[in-house]
């Protein structure tokens, strides 16, 4: 397979202390990646270095062979980089429709944002189809669900056709109907588009991850399938053993 995502030598530090230790890590064109680790392995760290938000001492980030770093968030955003944060964000006076239509015009050119807009898209219709938000389309953002939410702003990314999501904790809080949704929805993604999850919920990852990367201490500790990961003795003694509310 084709690198999408390659990051080289990689380095965090957050007042003298390193958040991401010389970090390499590459996502393949097409994968759906599992990221866990323990609170401060630097996961939230990882993405916001891949989209802009924090400037790395040292590194590089090739995104389909171009250097991300030093580039601004919106500039990220349209090479085809998008992410989620753990509390979804979305317009909640907008109806469903309204938002997804929103961000599927943000590659428009401004006159167009301007002009009437009849009917529905094809590609708002067919993001309603993944989401499973169709029947939902003209409530306001508002009434949601947790998990509907998360679902609609996960939508909101698609609509703006990415190649890479970085989707980060997007379980968190919901109940289990909704993680098994969740966990279909990304599986529908992960035939169009490379997506790279950070998740805490360990019985998640096991019923929906293939490939699975292990922080810990600003490095990967280990990379495998999730059989491979459970069955290291380094990954249950920094991850695995730990209690949920212990591990974040």
């Amino acid at each position: 397979m084709t690198a999408l995502l390659q990051v080289t030598g990689l380095r965090v530090v957050f007042d003298g202390f390193p958040a991401l230790d010389g970090l390499d890590l590459t996502v393949d064109d097409g994968e759906l990646r599992f990221i866990i680790g323990p609170n401060g392995a630097g996961k939230t760290t990882l993405i916001d270095v891949i989209t802009g938000l924090t400037r790395p001492a040292e590194g590089s980030v090739l995104f389909a062979g171009t250097e991300l770093i030093g580039r601004r968030e919106h500039e990220i955003v349209r090479l085809g980089v998008g992410r989620t944060f753990q509390t979804a964000t979305v317009f909640e006076q907008l109806t469903v429709i309204e938002n997804l239509d929103l961000a599927a015009s943000f590659r428009m050119p401004m006159r167009s944002l301007f002009r009437r807009r009849r009917g529905m898209s094809e590609r708002v219709t067919a993001v309603l189809d993944t989401t499973g938000l169709a029947a939902l389309a003209d409530k306001p953002a508002g009434v949601l669900s947790h998990g509907q939410r998360q679902w609609l702003e996960i939508g909101m990314l698609i609509a703006q056709q990415p190649r890479l999501l970085l989707l980060d904790e997007p379980v968190a809080g919901m109940s289990r109907s909704e993680r098994d949704r969740t966990g279909e929805l990304l599986q529908r993604i992960a035939k169009n588009h490379t997506v790279v999850v950070v998740e805490h919920d360990m019985e998640f990852l096991r019923r929906h991850a293939n490939r699975v990367t292990v922080l810990h201490q600003g490095m990967i500790l280990r990379e495998g399938t999730v059989g491979e990961v459970q069955d290291d003795p380094r990954v249950r003694e920094v991850y695995l053993g730990r209690s949920r509310q212990q591990a974040s």
